[in-house]
Protein backbone atom coordinates (compact mmCIF):
# COMPACT_ATOMS: atom_id res chain seq x y z
CA UNK A 1 0.00 0.00 0.00
CA UNK A 2 2.66 2.35 1.56
CA UNK A 3 4.69 1.26 -2.08
CA UNK A 4 1.76 2.68 -3.96
CA UNK A 5 0.82 5.68 -2.60
CA UNK A 6 5.34 6.58 -3.14
CA UNK A 7 4.36 5.84 -6.55
CA UNK A 8 1.48 7.79 -7.04
CA UNK A 9 3.19 10.71 -5.60
CA UNK A 10 6.26 10.35 -7.76
CA UNK A 11 4.23 10.19 -10.79
CA UNK A 12 1.82 13.50 -9.78
CA UNK A 13 5.41 15.12 -9.14
CA UNK A 14 6.81 13.91 -12.78
CA UNK A 15 3.58 15.26 -14.10
CA UNK A 16 4.48 18.28 -12.50
CA UNK A 17 7.87 18.36 -13.99
CA UNK A 18 6.50 17.66 -17.05
CA UNK A 19 3.95 20.17 -17.41
CA UNK A 20 6.74 22.33 -16.16
CA UNK A 21 8.75 21.92 -18.88
CA UNK A 22 5.66 22.04 -21.42
CA UNK A 23 5.18 25.51 -20.10
CA UNK A 24 8.20 26.61 -20.22
CA UNK A 25 9.18 25.35 -24.26
CA UNK A 26 5.76 27.43 -25.42
CA UNK A 27 7.18 30.17 -23.03
CA UNK A 28 10.28 29.60 -24.93
CA UNK A 29 8.12 29.77 -28.11
CA UNK A 30 6.19 33.16 -28.10
CA UNK A 31 9.27 34.82 -27.33
CA UNK A 32 11.02 33.38 -30.73
CA UNK A 33 7.75 34.54 -32.52
CA UNK A 34 8.21 37.94 -30.35
CA UNK A 35 12.06 37.96 -31.31
CA UNK A 36 11.03 36.93 -34.94
CA UNK A 37 8.85 40.11 -35.03
CA UNK A 38 11.44 42.41 -33.78
CA UNK A 39 14.04 41.25 -35.91
CA UNK A 40 11.96 42.22 -38.92
CA UNK A 41 11.03 45.43 -38.07
CA UNK A 42 14.63 46.21 -36.10
CA UNK A 43 15.66 49.04 -38.48
CA UNK A 44 12.82 50.86 -37.71
CA UNK A 45 12.64 49.75 -33.92
CA UNK A 46 16.39 51.19 -33.85
CA UNK A 47 16.16 54.45 -36.05
CA UNK A 48 12.18 55.54 -34.84
CA UNK A 49 11.88 54.28 -31.16
CA UNK A 50 15.36 53.23 -29.73
CA UNK A 51 17.17 56.62 -30.59
CA UNK A 52 14.47 58.90 -31.08
CA UNK A 53 14.53 59.85 -27.40
CA UNK A 54 17.91 61.12 -27.98
CA UNK A 55 18.39 62.33 -31.42
CA UNK A 56 15.29 64.57 -31.02
CA UNK A 57 17.39 66.52 -28.39
CA UNK A 58 19.92 67.03 -30.64
CA UNK A 59 22.79 64.71 -29.34
CA UNK A 60 24.37 62.43 -31.52
CA UNK A 61 25.07 58.93 -31.15
CA UNK A 62 28.48 57.11 -31.86
CA UNK A 63 29.95 53.92 -32.27
CA UNK A 64 32.62 53.03 -30.68
CA UNK A 65 33.21 49.16 -30.69
CA UNK A 66 34.01 46.82 -33.36
CA UNK A 67 30.57 44.97 -33.24
CA UNK A 68 28.69 47.80 -31.31
CA UNK A 69 26.05 48.38 -33.83
CA UNK A 70 25.97 44.08 -34.02
CA UNK A 71 25.17 43.76 -30.51
CA UNK A 72 22.87 46.77 -30.83
CA UNK A 73 21.04 44.93 -32.97
CA UNK A 74 20.97 41.70 -31.20
CA UNK A 75 19.99 44.03 -27.71
CA UNK A 76 16.74 45.94 -29.29
CA UNK A 77 15.75 41.95 -30.96
CA UNK A 78 15.57 40.32 -27.93
CA UNK A 79 14.05 43.19 -26.02
CA UNK A 80 11.30 43.84 -28.20
CA UNK A 81 11.13 40.28 -28.60
CA UNK A 82 10.53 40.12 -24.24
CA UNK A 83 7.94 43.11 -24.48
CA UNK A 84 5.79 41.72 -27.42
CA UNK A 85 5.76 38.09 -25.97
CA UNK A 86 5.35 39.15 -22.28
CA UNK A 87 1.59 38.46 -21.93
CA UNK A 88 1.73 35.13 -23.64
CA UNK A 89 4.77 34.09 -21.67
CA UNK A 90 2.68 35.39 -18.17
CA UNK A 91 -0.06 33.58 -19.50
CA UNK A 92 2.00 30.41 -19.61
CA UNK A 93 2.88 31.30 -15.92
CA UNK A 94 -0.81 30.87 -14.85
CA UNK A 95 -1.48 27.81 -17.06
CA UNK A 96 0.67 26.23 -15.49
CA UNK A 97 -0.43 26.81 -11.55
CA UNK A 98 -4.13 27.03 -12.85
CA UNK A 99 -4.85 23.10 -12.22
CA UNK A 100 -4.25 23.77 -8.43
CA UNK A 101 -6.68 26.78 -7.87
CA UNK A 102 -10.07 26.84 -6.31
CA UNK A 103 -12.78 28.08 -9.29
CA UNK A 104 -13.15 31.57 -8.02
CA UNK A 105 -9.15 32.07 -7.09
CA UNK A 106 -8.84 31.10 -11.36
CA UNK A 107 -11.25 34.08 -12.09
CA UNK A 108 -8.64 36.29 -10.10
CA UNK A 109 -5.88 34.78 -11.60
CA UNK A 110 -6.95 35.36 -15.11
CA UNK A 111 -7.99 39.26 -14.43
CA UNK A 112 -4.11 39.20 -13.02
CA UNK A 113 -2.68 37.94 -16.44
CA UNK A 114 -4.20 40.80 -18.42
CA UNK A 115 -4.06 43.76 -15.63
CA UNK A 116 -0.03 42.82 -15.27
CA UNK A 117 0.41 42.74 -19.22
CA UNK A 118 -1.19 45.84 -18.67
CA UNK A 119 0.64 47.49 -15.69
CA UNK A 120 3.74 46.65 -17.65
CA UNK A 121 3.36 48.01 -20.76
CA UNK A 122 1.86 51.42 -19.37
CA UNK A 123 4.88 51.60 -17.42
CA UNK A 124 7.29 51.32 -20.51
CA UNK A 125 5.30 53.87 -22.08
CA UNK A 126 5.46 56.45 -19.44
CA UNK A 127 9.25 55.77 -19.53
CA UNK A 128 9.60 56.51 -23.48
CA UNK A 129 7.45 59.53 -23.92
CA UNK A 130 7.80 61.06 -20.26
CA UNK A 131 11.16 60.44 -18.58
CA UNK A 132 13.37 59.93 -21.70
CA UNK A 133 12.55 62.89 -23.45
CA UNK A 134 13.17 64.86 -20.13
CA UNK A 135 16.09 62.91 -19.35
CA UNK A 136 17.85 63.51 -22.91
CA UNK A 137 16.93 66.96 -23.07
CA UNK A 138 19.08 67.35 -19.43
CA UNK A 139 21.99 65.67 -20.92
CA UNK A 140 22.07 67.64 -24.23
CA UNK A 141 21.55 71.14 -22.58
CA UNK A 142 23.62 70.65 -19.56
CA UNK A 143 27.23 71.87 -19.31
CA UNK A 144 29.49 74.31 -21.36
CA UNK A 145 28.72 74.88 -24.66
CA UNK A 146 32.40 74.34 -25.99
CA UNK A 147 31.98 70.29 -25.01
CA UNK A 148 29.79 68.14 -27.73
CA UNK A 149 27.75 65.76 -26.58
CA UNK A 150 27.98 62.45 -28.22
CA UNK A 151 27.23 59.51 -26.70
CA UNK A 152 28.38 56.12 -27.37
CA UNK A 153 25.40 53.80 -28.58
CA UNK A 154 26.49 50.89 -26.22
CA UNK A 155 26.12 53.29 -23.10
CA UNK A 156 22.55 54.28 -24.32
CA UNK A 157 21.22 51.21 -25.19
CA UNK A 158 21.99 49.90 -21.39
CA UNK A 159 20.98 53.29 -20.41
CA UNK A 160 17.31 53.22 -22.37
CA UNK A 161 16.77 49.22 -21.21
CA UNK A 162 17.77 49.95 -17.87
CA UNK A 163 14.98 52.80 -17.59
CA UNK A 164 12.36 51.12 -20.20
CA UNK A 165 11.88 47.64 -17.59
CA UNK A 166 12.46 49.84 -13.90
CA UNK A 167 9.73 51.65 -15.14
CA UNK A 168 7.69 48.56 -16.82
CA UNK A 169 8.73 46.96 -13.45
CA UNK A 170 7.74 49.63 -10.66
CA UNK A 171 3.98 49.89 -12.37
CA UNK A 172 3.18 46.04 -11.51
CA UNK A 173 3.27 47.55 -7.85
CA UNK A 174 -1.05 47.71 -7.88
CA UNK A 175 -0.92 44.11 -8.84
CA UNK A 176 1.43 43.16 -6.47
CA UNK A 177 -0.32 44.63 -3.40
CA UNK A 178 -3.41 42.91 -5.07
CA UNK A 179 -2.18 39.20 -5.05
CA UNK A 180 -0.40 39.86 -1.04
CA UNK A 181 -3.89 41.01 -0.54
CA UNK A 182 -5.81 38.33 -1.99
CA UNK A 183 -3.63 36.05 -0.26
CA UNK A 184 -4.08 38.05 3.45
CA UNK A 185 0.09 39.26 3.48
CA UNK A 186 -0.93 43.13 3.01
CA UNK A 187 -3.77 44.82 4.48
CA UNK A 188 -4.83 48.42 3.69
CA UNK A 189 -4.16 49.34 7.25
CA UNK A 190 -0.01 48.08 7.00
CA UNK A 191 -0.28 50.49 3.20
CA UNK A 192 -1.48 53.48 5.55
CA UNK A 193 0.76 52.95 8.70
CA UNK A 194 3.66 52.73 6.47
CA UNK A 195 2.95 55.75 3.97
CA UNK A 196 5.68 57.81 4.91
CA UNK A 197 8.15 55.08 4.40
CA UNK A 198 6.95 54.50 1.32
CA UNK A 199 7.25 58.03 0.26
CA UNK A 200 11.24 58.04 1.84
CA UNK A 201 11.96 54.51 -0.42
CA UNK A 202 10.26 56.43 -3.59
CA UNK A 203 12.49 59.22 -3.64
CA UNK A 204 15.49 57.23 -2.88
CA UNK A 205 14.27 54.95 -5.93
CA UNK A 206 14.03 57.75 -7.64
CA UNK A 207 17.06 59.55 -7.04
CA UNK A 208 18.67 56.07 -7.81
CA UNK A 209 17.17 54.91 -11.07
CA UNK A 210 17.14 58.38 -12.55
CA UNK A 211 21.03 59.11 -13.14
CA UNK A 212 20.86 63.21 -13.53
CA UNK A 213 21.02 65.49 -10.64
CA UNK A 214 17.95 67.47 -12.48
CA UNK A 215 15.56 67.47 -9.54
CA UNK A 216 12.47 68.20 -12.21
CA UNK A 217 13.56 65.10 -13.77
CA UNK A 218 13.43 62.99 -10.21
CA UNK A 219 10.09 64.15 -9.54
CA UNK A 220 8.67 63.26 -12.98
CA UNK A 221 9.90 59.61 -11.70
CA UNK A 222 8.83 59.85 -8.41
CA UNK A 223 5.19 61.48 -8.58
CA UNK A 224 3.46 58.49 -10.64
CA UNK A 225 5.37 56.44 -7.66
CA UNK A 226 3.16 58.30 -4.93
CA UNK A 227 0.04 57.50 -7.27
CA UNK A 228 0.73 54.31 -7.63
CA UNK A 229 1.10 53.73 -3.58
CA UNK A 230 -2.01 55.38 -3.23
CA UNK A 231 -3.67 53.06 -5.97
CA UNK A 232 -2.39 50.52 -4.38
CA UNK A 233 -4.31 51.15 -0.80
CA UNK A 234 -7.21 51.30 -2.79
CA UNK A 235 -6.32 48.13 -4.37
CA UNK A 236 -5.94 46.24 -1.10
CA UNK A 237 -8.95 47.67 0.09
CA UNK A 238 -10.95 46.20 -2.52
CA UNK A 239 -9.12 42.54 -2.31
CA UNK A 240 -8.55 42.34 1.18
CA UNK A 241 -12.77 43.22 1.59
CA UNK A 242 -12.91 40.43 -0.76
CA UNK A 243 -11.31 37.96 0.55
Amino acid sequence: MKEKEEQGRELGFLGHMEELRSRIIKALLWLIVGVSIAAFFANDLINYIVLDPATSQGLKIQNLKPFGQAFLYFKVVIMGGFVLSFPMMLNQFWKFIEPGLYNKEKKWAMRITVFTSVCFLVGIAFAYYVMLPSMMNFAAHFGSDQIENQIDVSEYMSFFIMIILASGLLFELPMITYVLSKLGFVTPAFLRKYRRHAIVIVLILAAVITPTPDPVTQMIFAAPLFVLYEISIFVSKFSYKEK
